[in-house]
């Protein structure tokens, strides 16, 4: 069901221990649908959407399932104005927090003056941060590198970081490199900076009134556990969409929760009414079974459900009856 309502958040909904990282051209809704099937705990964003995607164009860029809660709105933008506007059309829509870029480094997004040009801004996302807090009753909270180009120094991060609590925001998730804002694509900014756990770690202990959150480079739970013996939340991106049955032991291992979860042949099924569903709304089959391409991996005939899926799933007339046929390559 798409949620058109206005929704009142429960804050304590929104636990920083982990979360998915906001994925351009990933984390959509169909994505977030499915990752929501494995974890009930986990914190979900949206792909990062533009103020002036918002306020001036023509598709309903904040769609979602009521099932995606807790559910957080990325939102890029630097007009405090536009912002504040954003945010409140975010709250009224039911979304249980707002998180402003500040960590995106391609090109489009600094000609657009908003991701990761803005740490050198430090005032400017502050307004933003205050103009936001001014309108909604949501939580505010900024994603970040450490630094970016010349401007990477630990003082220089806590300058960011002071300037911006000050406006109000207590939650800060922290990608643990430096951004090169010329000179690297957006994908060599993800792996060719080297990640500085430590001081991301050391941001914690000098502001133990902050929620701190680190993200980058986290690939198995126990990762994930170790990082919050020093702070307060782990995002992890590429190998939640990757690896996505990782999402199924979340609950588990970082909430204690011990209910017991999904089969991959389980998911897949489960999947099979939400297909049929958004389909009959006019959703291609394509750009759902796309977020499911790693669900059996590291597992025997993991290779030939990828092929089956990526073979037929892009067929016009393609429906759930691909999964079903794939599912049949892949032991239970």
């Amino acid at each position: 069901m798409i949620n058109n309502s206005l929704h009142q958040p429960d804050s304590r909904m929104l636990s920083p221990k982990f979360s998915v990282a906001p994925m351009l051209d990933w984390t959509d809704k169909h994505c977030r649908f499915f990752h929501r099937l494995m974890t009930k705990h986990a914190v979900l964003y949206t792909e990062m959407i533009t103020t002036g995607a918002l306020i001036h164009g023509k598709g309903d860029y904040l769609a979602f399932n009521e099932q995606e809660h807790p559910l957080v709105l990325q939102l890029g933008g630097s007009n405090p104005q536009e912002m504040a506007r954003c945010a409140l059309m975010a709250q009224q829509r039911g979304y249980d927090a707002v998180n402003i870029n500040v960590g995106c480094p391609s090109d489009r997004v600094q000609n657009g003056m908003f991701g990761a040009c803005l740490m050198a801004r430090p005032q400017l996302v502050a307004s933003c941060v205050k103009a936001m807090l001014d309108v909604v009753t949501i939580p505010v909270t900024v994603k970040s590198r450490i630094g970016i180009d010349e401007l990477d120094s630990y003082l220089f991060l806590t300058d960011f970081v002071g300037t911006i609590a000050d406006a109000g925001c207590s939650h800060f998730i922290v990608h643990a490199r430096k951004a090169w804002l010329k000179g690297l694509s957006p994908k060599e900014n993800r792996e060719i900076p080297a990640l500085d756990y430590p001081r991301v770690h050391q941001l914690k202990q000098d502001f133990p009134q902050l929620d701190i959150s680190i993200n980058g480079g986290i690939k198995t739970l126990d990762d994930a556990r170790y990082q919050l013996q020093r702070v307060d939340g782990v995002m992890v991106g590429r190998e939640a969409y990757t690896n996505p049955y990782l999402l199924s032991q979340v609950d588990h291992f970082i909430y204690g929760d011990e209910r017991p979860v999904l089969s991959q042949h389980q998911l897949v099924r489960a999947m099979l009414p939400y297909i049929e569903q958004q389909m009959q709304q006019g959703a291609r089959f394509w750009h759902i079974a796309r977020h499911m391409l790693g669900l059996f991996q590291g597992l025997p005939g993991a290779r030939l459900w990828r092929r089956h899926l990526s073979e037929h799933g892009h067929l016009a007339a393609s429906g759930p009856e691909v999964l079903i046929q794939a599912l049949a390559a892949v032991p239970e």
